[in-house]
C-alpha cells in the first residue's frame, strides 16, 4: 500500500495509512478527501497545508467527492488564472465543528479556518455560520435521494426499504453523529417508517454496533458501507443514490434497491453553498458560484446521478434567519 502513495511523501503515507485503518476506506477513496487541483490538469493529494495558500479553497460536503476532478478541471479550463484550487470533501459536520468554529487538526496537520467556500446539505450549518458573522448569502445548487446499497444480484432478495425491519439482514448505516446523512434523513426516514428502533435501538455512537451483529455505524464515512458489503460483512447500508452510481461507474460489485417517495427524502436534500466573509479570495468565490449556477456544471453533476438544481435555487439569496 505505501508504495502506491510514496508520491506523497513518508509523513504523509503512514498518516493516510492509520487513518485508512481506522475506518475501512480504501486508499484511493481516502485520498480524495483532500486534493490540489493545479492548471494543467495536475492534482496533488494529502496536502492539507495548501488549504492556506491556494488560489481558491473550498469545505465540501464528501458525498460529491466523485464529482470534482471533472468539474475543478472545467472551471480552471474556463479560468485559467486561479491557479490552486484546494478542495476537501468530508462529512460538513465535522467541517463545521472542527475546522470553521474551532481549529481543527486534519491527518496531524492544521488546516485553515476560513475557506473561500463552504457547503452542506444541512442550511442550518450556514444559518450557524450566519449568525458568526461570517457567512452572508447562498445558492443551492444540487439535490440528492437516498437509496439501498446491496451486493450485486442482490443475494438477500432485498425488494423495499421495509426489508430493514428483517432479523437475517446485516446492516451498515452512516453514524449518526457526524454523518448528515444520517443524523438528518437516513433517521428521519426510518421515524417515518417507524423502523427507528428496530434498526438502531436509539444508539448514538460511531465505529460501533448499534446493534451487537445486526446493524454498525460508520466511523466517519457512509463509504465505508461498499466495502463492507463487499468484504461480506454488511448485506444492506443506507447511502446516497449518488454513492451507487459511483460504484458501480467503477465495476465494484454493487447493486441498488430503489427507496420510494417521499421515504428517499429527495424533497429535503438540497445542496446549499456560500461565501465565508472571512475567506482569502473573495473574487474567485464568487466566480465558482457563477460557474455552478452554468449548464456545463449542471451536467456534471447529472450525469453522477444528481438531480439538477432549478435556476431560482441557483440565485443567490440572503441565508434565511436573524
Amino acid at each position: 500500500m505505501l508504495k502506491s502513495i510514496k508520491s506523497l511523501g513518508v509523513a504523509v503515507a503512514i498518516s493516510l495509512i492509520t487513518a485508512g485503518s481506522s475506518y475501512g476506506a480504501s486508499d484511493n477513496e481516502l485520498l480524495k478527501d483532500y486534493r490540489t487541483f493545479k492548471t494543467g490538469g495536475i492534482i496533488d493529494y494529502g496536502k492539507i497545508g495548501d488549504s492556506y495558500t491556494a488560489s481558491l479553497v473550498m469545505y465540501l460536503a464528501g458525498n460529491q467527492f466523485m464529482v470534482m476532478e471533472e468539474l475543478i478541471q472545467d472551471f480552471q479550463a474556463k479560468n485559467s488564472d486561479i491557479s490552486t484550487i484546494y478542495v476537501e470533501t468530508i462529512p460538513p459536520g465535522q467541517i463545521l465543528k472542527g475546522q470553521l468554529l474551532k481549529q481543527g487538526m486534519i491527518e496531524g496537520q492544521k488546516t485553515a479556518m476560513n475557506p473561500d467556500l463552504f457547503a452542506s446539505v444541512n442550511l442550518g450549518h450556514l444559518k450557524k455560520l450566519k449568525a458568526k458573522g461570517t457567512m452572508e448569502d447562498y445558492i443551492v445548487y444540487t439535490h440528492n435521494k437516498l437509496e439501498l446499497m446491496i451486493a450485486k444480484g442482490n443475494p438477500k432478495n432485498i425488494k423495499n426499504v421495509r426489508d430493514l425491519a428483517r432479523d437475517d439482514l446485516v446492516q451498515s448505516h452512516p453514524n449518526p453523529l457526524t454523518e448528515g446523512i444520517f443524523k438528518f434523513y437516513g433517521s428521519t426516514m426510518l421515524k417515518e417508517l417507524g423502523l427507528l428502533e428496530k434498526v438502531t435501538a436509539g444508539a448514538q455512537c460511531k465505529s460501533c454496533w448499534a446493534i451487537e451483529g445486526k446493524t454498525w455505524f460508520t466511523a466517519r464515512h457512509h463509504r465505508e458501507t461498499p466495502t463492507r458489503i463487499e468484504n461480506g460483512e454488511a448485506d444492506v447500508g443506507i447511502v446516497w443514490t449518488t454513492e451507487i452510481t459511483y460504484a458501480k461507474a467503477q465495476g465494484r460489485p454493487i447493486d441498488r434497491v430503489e427507496i420510494e417517495a417521499p421515504y428517499n427524502q429527495a424533497s429535503k436534500v438540497n445542496y446549499a453553498i456560500g461565501a465565508l466573509t472571512i475567506g482569502r479570495n473573495r473574487d474567485n468565490a464568487s466566480r465558482f458560484l457563477a460557474y455552478l449556477a452554468t449548464d456545463e456544471a449542471q451536467a456534471i453533476y447529472a450525469k453522477n446521478g444528481f438531480v439538477t438544481a432549478t435556476a431560482e435555487e441557483l440565485t443567490l439569496r440572503p441565508i434565511p434567519g436573524k
